[in-house]
């Protein structure tokens, strides 16, 4: 299987730069597996397209303001991209370094003036493990002094508005460095009425970082390396899923991340497991579902992992003849695009 199979045409003028004005005002692409039938629709009327015992299972990470400006005490210029929080004690990351010269172990950083870093290991590919000395709350510090991550193909630089529209209205623990952007088109409202009409709303959180912008450097899918990421499932999550799975009932994913996590930490008898851990697990085509039954996602960039795995679910022809009338309709791409909703039909629905 090639990375060139998941490829399509996309006009630039159709990555969006902008939210909508109104979180829930994007369009829905419905794609029903069982009839092949593509449908478009209002993101709006997505209640109609659940049943009473769904769960409907979300991501609460929240993204943090990564970006560090500064430079090391030596001189010289550097950006320092948190990535993930190491297990080490303190405030020690893995992170992504820019500047004219590499940084080696040892070197001072200066971060906005507010915040001095050292360079405690080097890696491979730009990659340095960063403690940074704080007092204090680190990541309340970060809310001050950071710059907010936006996708590469948001082609502008981050604007006040970012800070909220790019953070799902539900979430709750920081530590992500993307957004899991099927989330950003909920409002509070839509999940009040999800739940009066009996769906079941759990979170776990998965902290989503860079990879999900890297671009696949292979020829062959299944060479493809994913990014390790940090997950964490409740025991009530887990709990609620795996009744509705014992019961007969829908697990929908909101969103690529949630769907990685859920089928990440199922065991060989099909039970959703409780706790934390990092996951690089990659879904492409021929993989078999054992938990998520249905998925909300926006739109994906050609020949990525997140098509790969839309792919997986609903069929490879069958997601790529949906995104032709996507573009052929002039639906809104990527982070800050347009959603779809992949699932199989059921009787009384």
């Amino acid at each position: 299987m090639y990375v060139t199979d998941f490829d399509y045409d996309l006009p630039e003028e159709l990555i969006a730069q902008h939210p909508c004005a109104q979180r829930d005002g994007s369009r829905l692409m419905v794609l029903d597996c069982r009839t092949r039938q593509i449908e478009s629709d209002q993101f709006k009327r997505v209640i109609d397209y659940f049943h009473k015992g769904d769960v409907l299972v979300i991501n609460d990470t929240r993204v943090i303001p990564a970006r560090l400006l500064g430079h090391k005490e030596s001189g010289g210029k550097i950006e320092v991209f948190l990535v993930r929080k190491l297990p080490e004690a303190g405030e020690c990351w893995l992170c992504l370094t820019r500047s004219s010269k590499s940084p080696r172990p040892g070197t001072r950083l200066v971060l906005a003036d507010r915040l001095k870093a050292t360079v405690v290991e080097g890696g491979g590919d730009g990659y340095r493990h960063v403690r940074f000395d704080v007092e204090g709350d680190f990541l309340s510090l970060l809310d001050e002094i950071g710059r907010l991550p936006l996708p590469p193909y948001i082609d502008r630089e981050p604007m006040r508005d970012d800070r909220e529209r790019y953070q799902t209205t539900f979430s709750a623990r920081p530590g992500a460095v993307a957004a899991p952007t099927a989330g950003l088109h909920f409002t509070p409202e839509i999940l009040d009425q999800l739940r009066s009409k009996g769906v079941q709303i759990c979170p776990l959180t998965l902290h989503v970082g860079l990879g999900t912008f890297l671009p696949v450097r292979v020829e062959k899918v299944e060479e493809h390396r994913m990014h390790a990421e940090a997950y964490d499932i409740p025991v009530t999550t887990a709990e609620a899923v795996n009744t509705a799975k014992r019961e007969g009932r829908r697990v929908i994913a909101l969103g690529t991340t949630v769907t990685r996590t859920l089928e990440y930490a199922v065991n060989d008898q099909g039970l959703l497991q409780s706790g934390g851990g990092l996951t690089d697990m990659f879904i492409y085509p021929g993989y078999r579902f054992k938990i998520v039954e249905a998925l909300l996602t926006n739109f994906h960039l050609p020949q990525s992992t997140l098509l790969m795995l839309v792919s997986a679910l609903a069929g490879r022809d069958f997601v790529l003849e949906a995104y032709r009338r996507a573009v052929a309709e002039r639906y809104r791409f990527f982070s800050y695009g347009d959603c779809m909703l992949i699932h199989t039909s059921v009787e009384g629905a």
